[in-house]
């Protein structure tokens, strides 16, 4: 079976351009076909990365030549675009070579979904710049990556977990060469940093775990980080293999790569079979001499350990519908909330099992994401089910209304796995754990996905249900069904307390509120939400409008909360005027002060030890 060659380039990074080809042996002879993803796994939003290839053309060797690799040189051949991703080259004579495709790619978009190039650093994911040859994406694909030229980027390096190829070509670790993948799937879940970056590894139960970043972070303590994530990974590894320790990513590539691009105030991470792209905030990082677990440095401790657990929580146990992967158009699935909501329950559990934060640390992280839940009028109007299925529609093109629509199958989801775990842990007097559940899942779904020769399964909503009445050995399914398909509250309270976590509630007090959400907006506060049954709604005030003055007063953008610091004189009940910019008009409109919105929960451990509780967030 003959390889698909790629080839890219920073054609020029001061114009944000790389320079990418794709050549084919043996071309369809009806006329080969090549087609670019619309969206990346893990990311459920059509991006039509397509829109970012500027130039693009077919050719083949010129008599007498047997490759054309770059694209530089040779014939012509037509190249028609069918639709929006997919281009079809005209059938050319057999024997007349390899076909050749080169185009270059904008990439000038910095998150970990798709491509930014500047003189100061690259990053791709294969699926905004690789373009799939249809028919052959089964193929093993060979991958050359080349540096920019000039002297300015003598000292750039690559980190990705892509496979060095073998021989003369091949790469050298961390360097600029030839790479390989068993196939474009492999090919394009492998993103590339390259540039100047800090570069840290250690490993986790034997397996090597690379850590780069990308940006300047004056005094980085990268010991403590690698210290800190062995911890994490190595609680992972033991979660899902207790016998064998063995990390899912040694049956092909042999380690993992944590890629961050700091920014002043960046956050998020997109997860891939054996590494991770992330962005974190410069303020986040841990310094060295200062061993404070600041709330950053847990944010971005908690962020690394939700892309690892994805390792083999979506990247190998999949979901019915994701396997194969269907890059083209949206992709339909009910169960986010085991894959995304699961996993951001695991991501904080596995912080205080690893022992990077302490039970009380824990226990404040709970109270955030239930109180987080309670705040959304959401919950009430969808299940995570559907906010699952609705994620291309609703959850990934959130507008000012989302907070009164829609559930997160995230936050929601984490919860729902907490409630599940402590139920089963209750009902069988501690014999058996949501953890069990998982690592069933991973012996029948994920273990051998990858494996040569295995046939790829993914897991049904139905089949979930059943395993986890096989596992815990009672019946939950019932429960589980009316927690993910319905939208009544979580037994929380209950539950927690047989794990000796006190829980109060606080209810609505005095304090007045407009029940709105605001963002600072060049000198002004403009209202960017309005939520359901506030004051403010009552009232009409809307999302856009600029909030001017509270009773006269002007409100400020100085600092987050400011129309909160003109409310505190006074109580629900009170009227206040309140002028607003609506478009070029301005409106005066009076408003009756509400008590703060739906009752919260303070949790709190009660005595300081637990058995129970011991053995759930134990190591």
């Amino acid at each position: 079976m003959k390889p698909i060659h790629y080839a890219i380039a920073p054609l020029q990074p001061e114009a944000h351009l790389f320079a990418v080809t794709v050549t084919v042996d043996d071309p369809d002879p009806a006329g080969q076909r090549f087609s670019l993803p619309a969206w990346i796994p893990g990311s459920y939003m059509i991006r039509e990365f397509a829109r970012h290839i500027v130039r693009i053309e077919a050719r083949t060797p010129r008599k007498g030549r047997s490759r054309s690799t770059e694209g530089a040189a040779g014939e012509p051949v037509a190249l028609v675009k069918l639709d929006k991703h997919t281009w079809q080259a005209a059938p050319v004579e057999p024997g007349s070579g390899p076909l050749t495709l080169s185009y270059e790619v904008y990439a000038w978009d910095l998150s970990v979904r798709a491509a930014h190039l500047d003189a100061t650093h690259g990053f791709f994911n294969g699926t905004s710049v690789f373009l799939a040859a249809e028919g052959r994406q089964d193929r093993p694909c060979i991958v050359d990556i080349h540096p920019p030229q000039g002297e300015a980027y003598r000292n750039w390096r690559v980190a990705t977990a892509l496979r060095e190829a073998p021989g003369r070509l091949g790469a050298r670790r961390y360097g600029f060469g030839r790479y390989q993948a068993d196939d474009y799937d492999e090919l394009v879940d492998h993103p590339v940093e390259m540039g100047e970056f800090a570069l840290g590894t250690f490993k986790a139960c034997g397996a090597q775990h690379d850590v780069v970043f990308t940006g300047r972070v004056p005094n980085l303590d990268m010991e403590r980080i690698c210290r800190d994530l062995k911890q994490i990974c190595e609680a992972q590894i033991r979660l899902f293999e207790p016998r064998t320790a063995q990390a899912p990513f040694l049956d092909s590539n042999r380690r993992y790569v944590f890629m961050t691009m700091v920014t002043s105030d960046g956050y998020g991470g997109l997860e891939h079979r054996a590494s991770t792209a992330l962005m974190c905030a410069r303020g986040d990082l841990p310094v060295r001499g200062n061993a404070e677990m600041s709330e950053g440095y847990r944010g971005f401790l908690g962020l690394c350990s939700h892309e690892y657990f994805h390792t083999w929580n979506v990247k190998r146990i999949k979901p019915a519908a994701f396997v194969p992967y269907r890059l083209e158009s949206e992709t339909y699935t009910p169960l986010l909330w085991l894959f995304e909501g699961f996993t951001s329950y695991y991501d904080d559990l596995m912080l205080v099992r690893s022992g990077c934060i302490d039970e009380a640390q824990y226990v404040a992280l709970l109270e955030k994401s239930w109180n987080g839940v309670l705040r959304g009028s959401g919950r009430t109007k969808q299940s995570v089910a559907e906010s699952s299925f609705d994620a291309w529609t609703k959850y990934y093109r959130q507008d000012e209304n989302a907070p009164n629509a829609i559930v997160s199958y995230y936050a929601k989801g984490s919860l729902i796995a907490l409630a599940l775990d402590l139920t089963i842990r209750s009902r069988t007097a501690g014999k058996r754990s949501l953890d069990d559940v998982m690592r069933a899942l991973w012996r029948r779904y994920g273990r051998d996905f990858y494996a040569p020769g295995a046939a790829q399964r993914g897991v049904t909503e139905a089949e979930v249900h059943a395993l986890v009445d096989e596992i815990a050995g009672v019946r939950l399914s019932t429960q589980l069904r009316a927690w993910t398909e319905g939208t009544g509250e979580l037994p929380l309270a209950p539950l927690l307390r047989g794990f000796g976590i006190e829980t109060q509630a606080r209810k609505p007090g005095r304090t007045a509120a407009l029940g709105i959400k605001t963002r600072a907006e060049d000198g002004w506060v403009r209202i960017a939400q309005v939520l359901d049954g506030g004051a403010g709604q009552a009232a009409g005030l809307s999302a856009g409008d600029l909030l001017v003055a509270i009773d006269g007063l002007r409100v400020t953008p100085g600092g987050a909360g400011q129309a909160d610091k003109l409310l505190a004189r006074y109580r629900a009940g009170d009227t206040v005027s309140c002028h607003v910019f609506r478009r070029d008009e301005l409106h005066a409109l009076t408003v009756t002060l509400a008590r703060e919105p739906a009752t919260e929960y303070k949790l709190k451990l009660g005595e300081a030890r637990h058995p129970v509780r011991s053995r759930w967030l134990s190591r």
